[in-house]
C-alpha cells in the first residue's frame, strides 16, 4: 500500500493561524496539534519550515537570493520585473507577493505534500547552477496553491511572519510529545536542529540527545556592557577577562578520523578557506573527536592585524599563496564544547577552559593555534587596566565571562559580556542607498541603515542612520553593483533594497529623533566595514541601542577604530541626522 504524505496545505493553514492569533498559548496549542499527526518521516521537515527553515539540515543554505526567488516567481506567474517589485513593495512580504501574483496563474499538477515541497527546496539547494535553481523554484511556485505559494515564499526567504519564537516552537514540541520542555530544549541546544529534537521527542529518547561532531550548533553571544562598572554588577565577585579579538568568529571541528572543519558564525563551512588552520590541526593525529570555539585573527610575527587585512581574505575558498603569506590567519581558541566523546556545553566554563588547555594547542600547532588571553578581575579599577592591556595588545575591548557559565548556544544572556567601550559600534543592516555627489556622482555610496526591533527573527527593521564615509572607493564600486541586483524600488537619486547587507558603524553618540523610525539617530555615523560574516539575523536590536542610549554619559565621546588600527574621532564630515528618505 503507497505511503500516504500529508498535505502541504495542511501546514501552511496551520501556520496561517498560527500569525493570526497574539495569543502564545494559542500558538503554542495550534502547532502542537499540528506536529501531532504528522507522519514521522515529515517531522523534521515541518519543525524546519516552522523555523523558517527551507532545510532541515541548519547549515545547508537554498542558494537562492532576491534575484533568483523573484525571477521564479516571475517565470510561474507570468509577472513581469516591475509587478514583481511592485508586489513585494505593496506587502514587504515575498510570501504575500506570490501569493498575489499567482492567484490569477495557471495551476499545473496535483496538491503538494510537506515532501514534494522539503525533495524541492533539497534539489534546489544541490543544484549546480542558478537555471536550475530558479527553473525548480517556478514548478513548485506552478503547482502552488496561493496560500501554500504564501508559505512556500516565505520559508525560500527565512521569514515566516506568524510571530512564531524559537522558545514557542520547543514548547510546541514538548506539548505534542507530552515532554517536559526543559528537556526538549537541551536536546534542540545539543543538537542543533528542532527537527531533531521533535523526533528524539516523539520516540521519547529525549536524554540520548548529543552534540554532532561536524555539524555546528549556534555560538553563544554576549550581552553589550559600557563601563568597568556595569561589568562588576552584573557578574558580580569574580570576572574572567578575555581579549575581544578583532577577527571572524569560527566553530572548529574535528572527527575520530582527523578530518578538519571550519564553520563561520552563519553556519557556512568555511574549511578550504582557511587551508594553514585546518592543515596545522590535521598534523596532530590524536586531536579529535572535538570542538572548539575561538576567533580567526589575522597576526604577523606575533602582531595582530588590522580587520580591514581580513577582509581581503573574506569569500577567497581558494586563497592564492601570496595572499596567504600576506595576511597569515590565526585561530584564537577560547572554548571547549566536545572532547574525546564528552559533550561540554552543560560543564561550567572553568572546567571547560581547564581541559581546552590540557590540549596544548599552542606549542603542537606552531601557534596556528592560539589560546585566549585570560585573567581574572575583582573590580572595576582592574577591568580598566585589563581594557588598557587589550587595546596595547591592538585587539578591540573585552570579553567577561562567569567561569562557572554553561555555553548557551544562541542566547545572548548575562554568562559573557563584552566591553567594547571607547568603541561604541552597531551592527545594523542596509535598507537604501543613494547615489553619491562629485567624484561620487556615479555610484551609490549613501547606506541608510537599520536595527531589529527585537531578536525575533522576523522582527521589524528600524532606521537609525544614514552614513557615506568609511569605506575605500573600490569597495563603494563593488557595493555599486552589489546593490543594483538587490533594488527594489528606484526612486531617482534613491533606492530601497532588499535587507541583506550588514555594516558596522560606529557614531559619536546616539541621541532621541523623531527622523528615523527607531526613534533614535547616531551622531557622526561612519561605517567601520561590511559584516559578510554576519547576516540580518545577527544585527543588533532596539535593547543595546537603548542600553547605548540609557549608559552614555552627557558629553561622553565615543571613539571609532581607524583602519591603521588606532583609536581616532569620528571626523565630522556626515550630517548629524540625516533623515531617511521613502522606505
Amino acid at each position: 500500500m503507497p505511503r500516504r504524505f500529508s498535505p502541504f496545505a495542511d501546514l501552511a493553514a496551520a501556520a496561517a493561524a498560527v500569525g493570526a492569533t497574539r495569543s502564545k498559548n494559542a500558538k503554542r496549542d495550534l502547532l502542537a496539534a499540528y506536529l501531532r499527526g504528522l507522519p514521522a518521516e515529515e517531522l523534521a521537515a515541518a519543525c524546519a519550515f516552522f523555523a523558517g527553515r527551507p532545510l532541515v539540515d541548519p547549515t545547508a543554505k537554498l542558494g537562492m537570493g532576491w534575484v533568483q526567488q523573484a525571477a521564479a516567481l516571475a517565470r510561474a506567474s507570468g509577472a513581469d520585473e516591475e509587478a514583481i517589485r511592485a508586489a513585494y513593495l505593496r506587502h514587504s512580504d515575498f510570501g504575500d507577493a506570490a501569493a498575489e501574483l499567482l492567484a490569477g496563474a495557471e495551476r499545473r499538477g496535483g496538491h503538494l505534500t510537506v515532501t514534494e515541497v522539503a525533495g524541492t527546496f533539497d534539489a534546489i539547494a544541490a543544484a549546480g547552477n542558478g537555471e536550475d535553481r530558479i527553473g525548480l523554484m517556478a514548478d513548485l511556485f506552478g503547482r502552488a496553491s496561493p496560500e501554500d505559494a504564501r508559505f512556500i515564499g516565505r520559508v525560500s526567504s527565512r521569514e515566516t511572519r506568524i510571530g512564531l519564537r524559537e522558545g514557542l516552537l520547543e514548547e510546541a514540541v514538548a506539548e505534542a510529545f507530552g515532554r517536559q520542555l526543559d528537556a526538549v530544549r537541551r536536546a534542540h541546544m545539543l543538537t542543533g536542529e528542532i527537527g531533531e529534537a521533535a523526533r528524539l521527542a516523539r520516540e521519547d529518547r529525549l536524554a540520548e540527545a548529543a552534540l554532532h561532531v561536524m555539524r555546528p550548533i549556534r555560538f553563544m553571544l554576549a550581552t553589550p556592557v559600557v563601563d568597568a562598572a556595569e561589568v562588576m554588577r552584573r557578574v558580580g565577585d569574580e570576572a574572567w577577562i578575555e581579549d575581544k579579538y578583532d577577527g571572524i568568529r569560527a566553530q572548529l571541528h574535528v572527527d575520530a578520523g582527523g578530518i578538519v572543519r571550519l564553520f563561520s558564525r552563519d553556519l557556512n563551512d568555511v574549511t578550504r578557506s582557511f587551508p594553514e588552520i585546518t592543515g596545522a590541526v590535521a598534523e596532530l593525529p590524536d586531536l579529535g573527536p572535538l570542538v572548539i570555539d575561538g576567533e580567526l585573527v589575522p597576526r604577523r610575527e606575533g602582531t595582530v592585524l588590522d580587520f580591514a587585512s581580513l577582509q581581503t581574505r573574506l569569500g577567497r575558498v581558494r586563497p592564492s599563496a601570496e595572499l596567504l603569506a600576506e595576511v597569515p590567519v590565526v585561530l584564537v581558541a577560547f572554548d571547549l564544547l566536545h572532547h574525546a566523546g564528552d559533550d561540554l556545553i552543560e560543564t561550567p566554563l572553568r572546567e571547560r577552559r581547564r581541559r581546552l588547555e590540557g590540549l596544548a594547542l599552542p606549542e603542537r600547532s606552531g601557534e596556528r593555534l592560539l589560546l585566549a588571553h585570560l585573567a581574572s578581575a575583582r573590580s572595576a579599577d582592574e577591568v580598566e587596566r585589563h581594557f588598557d592591556d587589550a587595546r596595547e595588545r591592538r585587539n578591540e575591548g573585552l570579553m567577561i565571562k562567569d567561569p562557572d557559565s554553561a555555553y548557551q548556544p544562541g542566547r545572548r544572556g548575562l554568562g559573557w559580556l563584552k566591553l567594547k567601550k571607547a568603541l561604541a559600534t552597531l551592527d545594523c543592516v542596509v535598507v537604501g542607498v543613494e547615489w553619491g555627489h562629485g567624484k561620487r556622482r556615479d555610484v551609490l555610496s549613501d547606506y541608510t541603515f537599520a536595527v531589529r526591533e527585537t531578536d525575533e527573527h522576523d522582527a521589524r527593521l528600524l532606521t537609525i542612520g544614514k552614513a557615506y564615509t568609511g569605506l575605500t572607493d573600490a569597495e563603494i564600486a563593488e557595493m555599486t553593483e552589489r546593490f543594483k541586483g538587490i533594488t527594489l524600488q528606484d526612486f531617482g537619486r534613491y533606492r530601497t533594497v532588499v535587507p541583506e547587507v550588514v555594516v558596522e558603524i560606529a557614531f559619536d553618540r546616539i541621541m532621541r529623533s523623531a527622523r528615523h523610525r527607531s526613534g533614535f539617530a547616531m551622531r557622526f555615523p561612519r561605517i567601520v566595514r561590511i559584516r559578510d560574516d554576519k547576516t540580518p539575523a545577527d544585527i543588533d536590536t532596539m535593547a543595546t541601542v537603548e542600553a547605548l542610549f540609557g549608559e552614555q554619559a552627557s558629553g561622553r565621546i565615543l571613539l571609532a577604530t581607524g583602519s591603521g588600527g588606532e583609536t581616532e574621532r569620528i571626523a565630522a564630515t556626515g550630517a548629524a541626522e540625516d533623515g531617511e528618505r521613502a522606505g
